[in-house]
C-alpha cells in the first residue's frame, strides 16, 4: 500500500471520528482555469464547514461531455467532431502541470485531502483519470479508468493495473473507484483486499440503480462509500454544445444523487438530486470492524481454496526502447 505521513486537518491520534465532503456541482465546462477557481472555492467551503477530505465528481476538470458524439459514425468522422475533439484536449490536464500546482496548493491552502475527477492528457490520449492529495499540498498519484463505458471509449484511452492505489492517510485507507468500474466485481475484490476504507466512487450516472449500488459497495466492502456526481444544467455548457439538450438553460443535464454510505449501507448524507450542494457526513471508523464481525470478503468470509484473483499491477508500454539513445552514433569500440 502507498504511504504518506503528512499531518493534516485530521482526527486526533486515536479518534475514530472525523467529517468527509462530496462536493455535487458543476464544472465551467471545457474552461480549466475557471474550474479550476470553482475548485478551490468549493473546497473552501467545506473545509469551514470541518471537512478533512474533500472528494469532486468524475471528471470535474473540465467537462464530463454528455450527449456529444464527436461526429463518430463507424467508418467515418467529422471535421467538427474533430474540433470537438480538440476542445476537450486543450481543456484537459497535464500530470505534472500547472493545473496539479493549483489543486496542490489547494488542499495546502485549507489543510485538507481533495480526490478530484479529472480529464488527463498523455500525448495525444486522454484519459478520466482521479487525483489524489495531501492536506501539506503533496500530490499523492492518480487512478486512471481501466473501463470506459461505451461511447466514451471514443474519446478516453484505457487504464492500466499500474495506477490502482490505495492510500494510508489519517483518515483511513483511501482509493478511488470511477463510475462504472464500480460493476467490475474483480476491480472490487482488489480494492477491498488493498484494505480500503474510505472507498471514493466519483460519477457520471444519476439513475436510482447507482444509488443502490453504493449501499451495495458499502456493505459488500464493509467500508465508507463516497458517492459523488455533478448536477448541472444546459447553461452550465457553451452556447455552441452540440448535444440533444435543447437551448433552454434551465434544462437539468445531470441530476446528481450524490450520497454518503455507511458500512451497513445506511445513508450518512444524501443522496440529493435537488441541485449543487456540498454534503458532509461524520465517519465513525469503529462502524468498519463492527462490520468486519460477520462479513470480510478478502478474510474469515473468503475461501482462498475455492476462488483466487491474480492482479497485474505492472505498467504497460506499446514502446520499450532498450540501449543507448537513438542518435546515430555507436560507442568507442564500433559496436
Amino acid at each position: 500500500m502507498e504511504r504518506t505521513s503528512k499531518k493534516a486537518n485530521e482526527p486526533a491520534e486515536g479518534a475514530r471520528r472525523f467529517k468527509v465532503a462530496v462536493v455535487q456541482a458543476a464544472p465551467v465546462a471545457f474552461d480549466r482555469e475557471r474550474t479550476l477557481e470553482k475548485v478551490h472555492t468549493l473546497a473552501g467551503e467545506a473545509a469551514r464547514r470541518g471537512a478533512g477530505l474533500v472528494l469532486f465528481p468524475e471528471a470535474f476538470v473540465s467537462a464530463y461531455p454528455r450527449g456529444l458524439d464527436f461526429g463518430a459514425v463507424i467508418g467515418s468522422r467529422t471535421d467538427e467532431g474533430r474540433e470537438d475533439f480538440l476542445r476537450y484536449w486543450e481543456s484537459s490536464v497535464d500530470v505534472p502541470g500547472p493545473a496539479v500546482d493549483s489543486l496542490s496548493r489547494t488542499a495546502r491552502t485549507y489543510n485538507i485531502y481533495v480526490v478530484i475527477g479529472v480529464i488527463e492528457r498523455d500525448r495525444g490520449t486522454l484519459y478520466c483519470s482521479v487525483l489524489f492529495f495531501a492536506a501539506d499540498g503533496s500530490y499523492l498519484g492518480k487512478h486512471r479508468k481501466v473501463m470506459p463505458t461505451a461511447s466514451e471509449r471514443l474519446v478516453w484511452g484505457f487504464g492500466d493495473g499500474s495506477t490502482m492505489p490505495v492510500f494510508d492517510t489519517p483518515f483511513g485507507n483511501v482509493g478511488a473507484v470511477i463510475c462504472w468500474e464500480n460493476y467490475l466485481p474483480l476491480l472490487r475484490a482488489t480494492m477491498y483486499a488493498k484494505g480500503i476504507q474510505i472507498y471514493c466512487a466519483p460519477t457520471a450516472d444519476a439513475r436510482d440503480s447507482w444509488i443502490a449500488s453504493m449501499r451495495h459497495i458499502a456493505v459488500e466492502g464493509r467500508c465508507f462509500v463516497l458517492s459523488c456526481n455533478q448536477f448541472n444544467r444546459r447553461r452550465d455548457f457553451p452556447a455552441d454544445y452540440r448535444a440533444a439538450f435543447g437551448d433552454d438553460p434551465e434544462t437539468v443535464v445531470n441530476r446528481g444523487g450524490s450520497c454518503i454510505v455507511d458500512p451497513f449501507g445506511n445513508f450518512l448524507a444524501g443522496p440529493n438530486f435537488e441541485g449543487e450542494e456540498i454534503l458532509i457526513a461524520e465517519i465513525d471508523h469503529g462502524q468498519i470492524i463492527r462490520g468486519k464481525f460477520d462479513l470480510d470478503v478478502i478474510g474469515h468470509y473468503a475461501r482462498a481454496d475455492i476462488f483466487q484473483l491474480h492482479v497485474d499491477q505492472r505498467p504497460k508500454e506499446p514502446v520499450i526502447l532498450q540501449g543507448p539513445e537513438a542518435s546515430g552514433e555507436t560507442d568507442s569500440s564500433g559496436e
